[in-house]
């Protein structure tokens, strides 16, 4: 059996035709692919607009930007996601706080929310970053309540959910990253997401204010749009107005990402089927736990995770045998960094002790049957010993 990693990027030949059309154009970036893929992007997600930037640790940084981030600023986020989600607050000198999770959805638990703002005084929290972890969205319309009663603004972490949705309790039907609740909204592109361009990152929000400062930081903090300058000296003038950063993404992406936007829901329906069939093959089993799957109508399945009580031991067995598991996510809080800051070990029990047992299994479009039988009988031929 060849190599079967946790995830890997599904090319078409219609992604490499794109490409290359892209790359003997006029225009390998700030060219019209740039465009279109937002525009193509905001109709998929349901949203106004839709800013692409280079990865989706640069889009968490401008929407933080955007929402005036600064020193003194105090923002709520899970223990459990990838460094950056956190990270976005500290590169504008924000303080981060964690929230413990649902050890049966992985994701923030809304009461730890609650109790963590009633311990701060009434306007220490100035907005939350949501994560809809492994796929599974979170609970916004909860999530919006406690903003609206607190003043905070809301950034979802949607990397792991395009094509995600929840039903809200009108029976609506919410896309991830749509504006419905959010501020804003933050998607990834790298090579083991729903859609891959390599690298890359797009920012969603229905905030006409917002959108346009996105893009004013996005490039530089500078203008050439007429309207917006204070002085103009001619056809070649430009005004920086903020500092920004060079956050732009290039056609060359664009046009793979455009591609894979055409196969998304054709792939979204292969990861659901992946995870189905895992599903089936561990939901009776008394020394595996999953997700739990009476709530995963919406699921976007970035990731599939089991929990074993030997984690190292089951990551070893299957590197044995040619299955490279992964873990998501080692804990934000037991980071060294963090822990400069005041965070220890022991500070959110339930993260801890998901981590201790949590093992992504391989979960991408191009998993052959056969390759998803033998990783089952591996997991259990371990776990049944």
């Amino acid at each position: 059996m060849k190599s079967i990693p946790y995830g890997k990027q599904s090319i078409s030949k219609e992604d490499i035709e794109a490409v290359v059309q892209t790359l003997t154009s006029d225009f390998l970036t700030q060219g019209p692919k740039v465009a279109e893929f937002e525009s193509a992007f905001a109709e998929y997600i349901g949203c106004s607009y839709a800013v692409a930037v280079t990865n989706g640790t640069a889009a968490l940084h401008l929407c933080a930007m955007a929402l005036n981030v600064k020193e003194g600023i105090n923002v709520i986020t899970s223990p459990i996601t990838f460094v950056a989600s956190a990270n976005c607050v500290r590169y504008c000198g924000g303080n981060i706080y964690f929230a413990d999770i649902d050890p049966e959805t992985f994701l923030i638990d809304e009461k730890k929310v609650v109790e963590l703002i009633n311990s701060k005084p009434k306007g220490f929290f100035s907005g939350i970053i949501p994560v809809d972890f492994a796929g599974l969205p979170a609970n916004l319309e909860k999530i919006k309540e406690i903003a609206l009663q607190n003043n905070l603004w809301i950034i979802e972490d949607a990397c792991h959910a395009p094509g995600g949705f929840f039903t809200d309790l009108k029976g609506t039907k919410q896309n991830c990253g749509n504006g419905v609740f959010a501020d804003l909204a933050i998607f990834s592109f790298h090579p083991v997401k729903h859609i891959a361009t390599g690298e890359g990152g797009m920012i969603t929000t229905n905030s006409k204010e917002l959108y346009d400062k996105l893009l004013l930081l996005r490039t530089h903090g500078i203008t050439k749009q007429p309207e917006l300058m204070n002085e103009n000296h001619g056809g070649w003038y430009y005004e920086m107005q903020e500092l920004g950063y060079n956050y732009r993404i290039s056609d060359l992406l664009c046009a793979l990402g455009l591609s894979q936007l055409k196969r998304a829901d054709q792939l979204l329906a292969k990861r659901k089927q992946i995870a189905e069939k895992y599903n089936s093959a561990f939901r009776d089993n008394k020394n595996i736990k999953i997700q739990n799957p009476s709530i995963q109508e919406g699921h976007a399945f970035h990731l599939y995770i089991i929990q074993v009580k030997d984690r190292l031991g089951l990551y070893n067995h299957l590197k044995q045998s040619n299955i490279f598991a992964q873990v998501h996510y080692i804990p934000v809080h037991t980071m060294p960094y963090y822990q400069t800051l005041g965070c220890k070990n022991g500070d959110f029990p339930l993260a801890e002790a998901y981590y201790d047992e949590c093992l992504s299994l391989p979960m991408y479009p191009t998993l052959t049957s056969q390759e998803q039988e033998f990783v089952i009988n591996q997991v259990k031929d371990f776990t049944n010993r």
